[in-house]
């Protein structure tokens, strides 16, 4: 998720400061990502150091109002009209866990797959209550709420499905045929091979 260039749309509708900048970045998220306010600055800095913000008029309360450049325009309209690219290979910790558990001897992986069910069940039941918890049904902060509570309910259901199919593949074979044991073989130096996908 690019903050970065959240706030560069968010000032393509004007000047804003800082805090002002996390309130509307709440509105427009359903406060789904809760930013602090060190981060948003942190953020303007690193965008002004590369030209795609400038510092603006200080009002009467001391809020330095920052405003967008045709640079930050340009950087900001290629961030909506790209699509966003998955990462190869993972670093999602559920997936990696289920895969080194499933090869370490005397662990019971269909066990650390029913208590994550679990977990995944109630995180899909509270965002479920979420969902329909809205404020202004037809308004577009709600509407911009539950486009990111659905893209996370969606993810909630599609975790729970492949536990379902983790399990599945794990029933397929012998619990013994699938543990490793420690490789005698001594590592060679230099790069890993390259990630598969």
């Amino acid at each position: 998720m690019s903050v970065r260039q959240s706030l560069l749309a968010i000032l393509d509708q004007g000047p804003c400061y800082g805090y002002q900048l996390r309130a509307e970045f709440d509105r427009r998220t359903g406060s789904t990502w809760p930013l602090n306010v060190g981060q948003i600055y942190n953020t303007l800095e690193r965008l002004e150091r590369d030209g795609l913000v400038a510092r603006g008029a200080v009002d009467e309360h001391g809020h330095v109002y920052w405003q967008i450049t045709p640079a930050g325009r340009a950087e900001m309209r290629v961030w909506l009209d790209c699509p966003v690219e998955r990462g190869h290979g993972t670093r999602d910790e559920l997936a990696i866990k289920l895969a080194v558990a499933a090869t370490l001897p005397g662990v019971d992986v269909v066990s650390v797959i029913q208590h994550q069910r679990i977990a995944s069940l109630a995180q899909l039941e509270r965002l479920n209550r979420t969902r329909h918890a809205g404020m202004n049904a037809d308004g577009p902060e709600e509407l911009a709420r539950t486009l990111v509570v659905d893209s996370m309910i969606f993810a909630a259901e599609a975790e729970v499905s492949w536990l379902d199919h983790v399990e599945q593949r794990l029933g397929e074979h012998p619990q013994h045929a699938l543990q490793l044991e420690l490789s005698t073989e001594r590592p060679k130096r230099g790069r890993p091979a390259k990630a598969l996908v």
